[in-house]
């Protein structure tokens, strides 16, 4: 059984990090494109961030150059670095994993974590 679990999420100012972290049970990193999501009330799951099993990164724009995804296959740990954190990034964010990249660009992979929420105060 696959089990996603984060952690790290909690209250910054804005300008202040964040470290997530995202333990796999059941699952292979290496194997797995891994992915990083937000939902913020009121409005739909998005994408964040996307690792393949070969290390490249895809980031979308508005977080581009501030947050780092990154993951430690013998640890089966997926991390994400935020750095220059501002209101507009409060939300739930959740880890993700599947064996298909498009399936975590359509927001559908075979696996999610239960969430972990992070907020950015102005």
């Amino acid at each position: 059984q696959v089990q996603l679990v984060e952690s790290g999420g909690g209250s910054v100012q804005a300008g202040g990090s964040l470290r997530l972290s995202c333990a796999a049970s059941g699952l292979t990193y290496s194997v797995n494109y891994m992915g990083w999501f937000r939902q913020a009330p009121g409005k739909e799951r998005e994408w964040v961030s996307i690792i393949s099993p070969d290390g490249t990164t895809s980031y979308a724009h508005s977080v581009k150059g501030r947050f780092t995804i990154s993951k430690d296959n013998n640890e089966n740990t997926l991390y994400l670095q935020m750095n220059s954190l501002k209101p507009e990034d409060t939300a739930m964010y959740y880890c993700a994993a599947d064996p298909a990249r498009f399936r975590l660009l359509v927001a559908s992979p075979s696996y999610w974590g239960q969430g972990t929420q992070v907020t950015v105060s102005s």
